[in-house]
């Protein structure tokens, strides 16, 4: 989108208004007679995100941004530590699975209190996992799987479901598309009050200026040692103050002027600089952090055709694109198996049909598709620069190809809202994170999320993925769901990336993450 400079004043006004004194303390010092000043822990942090989220309601948007800042607010019943296990967050522990693989008895954690000042029960769970099922394209692939969620008792929760699921915990575990656990009392749609269990409260909200979540002195942690999203979870800054900078460069060159103590997903040509200002900042690598990928309408207009998405797949250089996006080799590995060597779920099945880059044959493929020229509307946003480039560069190998590319750039908020209208596009171009778990991501592996691939194909390929418990079984079936993604061309995965951010020097106890979090962090 084109940025204005009353864009950039207010968010510089609003980064203003963040920044604060830093507290000293004097100490006399009677044999020299003299006054030492020390600086103690700051109570805030300003922490600058891509864009304003576009709603705060975790189950509403499967978009990163607003599980990373909502996952202060909101816990789920189970987590990741930092080797992606599942591990319990608010449950006691591992669920009962009974011998058929049906039905899960959960155990809740006593004494875990709600924002509100109430502790936390099973009937919240309940109300909170009915939410999800109906309004999270995560939660929707899970309903069509359950039988009942239940109470049975206070503190126990029973899934019971049709067949068996494998990929159950890991859903109930994912930041994105969240099964946030929230107070009864305050489920409503649209969500208007945020009560959590979380390490932070919601406090104030200022559109395009900041979202201020504050520390909830009530907060039960857990008893084990932090690891990953798992573990112990303290609020040791009092106060966090997400700023949204929808422009890359504003961004990097806050970080550099240490107006930020956190600045997220920064363009990679930045390095260097970030590189030679450790005074200020310190550039953050999270390794092997996702994979960019492009949504196809399947459902209206002209990429509802599958002969015209696999002609479109023919044309695309995911290499290039990928190239155009990071610039140094060191951020990115284009290679068509979704998974990376040593996974469970290693496969090259349809990988020959990636970065073929091959104009004529997409033309003839094409033309044999009936294509008469139509515009093929690609939606993309500035706010991830990696986004644009590549979208700038799909476009070029797209015409060359004899497509008519129509170029939409719009900011975040505006294309997440627009990609649930399927009048309004034909591709968008996204990313997600990199997952142990094939079910977890990307959404549309799941139902009812945009790009609406629904097709008998998907459903016999998936039931069969998701019945089978036995990990090395899972990892064969995965290559016939791969398979059908290359044949049916539902989205295109064009890689794997690592994300670059920057912290300042004083924030102490930052562990890079796909969705950065911000307990068992303080600011020197």
């Amino acid at each position: 989108m084109p940025h204005f400079a009353a864009d950039v004043l207010t968010a510089a006004r609003g980064l203003r208004l963040a920044r604060r004194s830093l507290l000293v303390s004097a100490c006399l010092l009677p044999w020299a007679g003299l006054v030492h000043a020390q600086p103690a822990a700051r109570d805030h942090a300003t922490l600058a995100m891509v864009a304003e989220p576009q709603t705060l309601d975790p189950m509403a948007s499967t978009a990163d941004l607003v599980g990373t800042i909502m996952q202060h607010v909101y816990e789920t019943l189970y987590t990741f530590d930092g080797k992606w296990n599942v591990v319990p967050m608010l449950a006691e522990g591992q669920p009962r699975i009974s011998a058929d693989g049906k039905v899960y008895t959960i155990a809740l954690r006593k004494g875990v209190m709600l924002h509100n000042g109430r502790e936390l029960n099973a009937d919240d769970v309940v109300a909170s996992l009915q939410r999800w099922i109906e309004q999270s394209p995560r939660g929707k692939a899970v309903g069509k799987q359950l039988a009942h969620v239940q109470a049975k008792g206070p503190l126990t929760v029973e899934i019971a479901l049709t067949a068996p699921y494998a990929p159950l915990l890991a859903q109930l575990a994912l930041p994105s598309g969240m099964a946030a656990i929230m107070a009864k009392d305050s489920i409503a749609t649209p969500l208007k009050d945020f009560v959590g269990t979380g390490p932070y409260q919601f406090k104030e909200r200022r559109p395009d200026q900041y979202l201020l979540l504050e520390r909830f002195d009530k907060y039960s942690a857990r008893k084990e040692p932090s690891n990953g999203y798992g573990g112990k979870r303290e609020a040791l800054i009092r106060e966090l103050r997400f700023v949204p900078v929808p422009n890359a460069n504003t961004r990097v060159e806050g970080a550099l002027a240490g107006q930020y103590d956190f600045a997220d997903l920064l363009p990679t040509e930045a390095l260097p600089r970030l590189e030679k200002a450790a005074g200020k900042t310190v550039p953050v690598m999270t390794p092997a952090f996702g994979f960019p990928y492009l949504v196809f309408n399947t459902k209206e207009g002209v990429m509802a055709s599958q002969p015209l998405r696999q002609a479109v797949q023919t044309a695309l250089g995911e290499g290039e694109m990928l190239a155009a996006g990071f610039g140094d080799t060191r951020f990115f590995t284009a290679e068509g198996n979704h998974f990376p060597k040593g996974s469970p779920f290693y496969s090259t099945a349809g990988t020959e049909l990636y970065n073929q880059r091959n104009a004529p044959k997409s033309k003839e493929q094409a033309a044999k598709a009936g294509y008469k020229g139509e515009p093929v509307r690609v939606l993309t946003s500035r706010q991830y620069d990696f986004h644009y480039n590549m979208a700038l560069l799909m476009a070029e190998q797209l015409k060359r190809a004899g497509f008519k590319v129509e170029l939409n750039v719009v900011d975040w908020a505006t294309l997440v809202q627009r990609r649930n209208d399927a009048k309004l596009w034909d591709v968008y171009v996204t990313h997600s994170g990199q997952f142990p778990e094939p079910m977890l991501s990307p959404p549309q592996l799941g139902d009812g999320a945009p790009g609406w691939w629904d097709t008998p194909a998907k459903k016999a390929v998936l039931s069969a993925f998701n019945a089978e418990s036995d990990p090395v079984k899972r990892g064969a079936l995965w290559g016939k769901v791969q398979q059908t993604v290359y044949d049916e061309v539902p989205y295109v995965n064009v890689g794997k990336f690592s994300g670059l951010s920057a912290k300042s020097p004083a924030l102490d106890g930052y562990t890079p993450a796909t969705w950065p979090f911000f307990w068992n962090v303080k600011v020197k």
